[in-house]
C-alpha cells in the first residue's frame, strides 16, 4: 500500500521476457494501451502468488505460443506514470528460444521474431532498446559461463 494508503496507489509488479533465436529476439506490437501499436518484447503482469520466472514463462506462451528457456534476470525496470508516480516495476528476463514461431495471442496484434540490427527500425515503446541489448549480453555470459544459451 502507498504512504497515502491508496492500494491503487502501489506500483503493480510485472515481467518482460526477452527471447532469442541467434541474433534475433522477439518482439510484440502492443494491441492495446498502453502503447497500443508499438513494439516491445514480451510482457506482463504477475498474478498474485506466481513467481517472476513463471509470470515470464505464462505471458510468452499467452503472448506468442513459444516456448523459451529462461537464461536469468537482467535486473528490475521501473516505469513511471505520466505524473511521475511509479507505475510499475518489471523484473527483465532473458531467454533463449526453444521451439514454435511466434503467433500474436492474448493482447498482442503482432508478434515475430527481429533481428538485433533492425531493432531501430520498429516504433518501439520508451526505454526498451538498451534492456534488450542488456538481456543479450546475459545470454552472453551465460554462453561465457559454459551454459548452453
Amino acid at each position: 500500500m502507498s504512504a497515502s494508503g491508496d492500494p491503487s496507489a502501489a506500483p503493480r509488479r510485472g515481467v518482460s521476457i526477452c527471447v532469442f533465436r541467434d541474433r534475433e529476439v522477439v518482439m510484440v506490437r502492443r494491441g492495446k494501451e498502453p502503447g497500443f501499436g508499438r513494439w516491445a518484447p514480451i510482457g506482463g503482469h504477475v498474478e498474485p502468488g506466481e513467481s517472476d520466472a513463471a509470470a515470464a514463462l505464462r505471458e510468452t506462451r499467452e503472448e506468442t505460443g513459444l516456448v523459451p528457456d529462461l537464461v536469468g534476470l537482467c535486473g528490475e525496470r521501473e516505469i513511471f506514470a505520466a505524473d511521475g508516480r511509479l507505475a510499475m516495476v518489471l523484473a527483465v528476463f532473458a531467454a533463449r528460444w526453444i521451439e514454435g514461431e511466434p503467433v500474436a495471442g492474448d493482447d498482442a496484434a503482432d508478434a515475430r521474431f527481429v533481428a538485433l540490427d533492425a531493432l531501430d527500425g520498429l516504433d518501439l515503446m520508451p526505454g526498451v532498446l538498451p534492456w534488450i541489448h542488456r538481456a543479450f549480453a546475459r545470454l552472453d555470459d551465460a554462453r561465457a559461463d559454459g551454459f548452453d544459451a
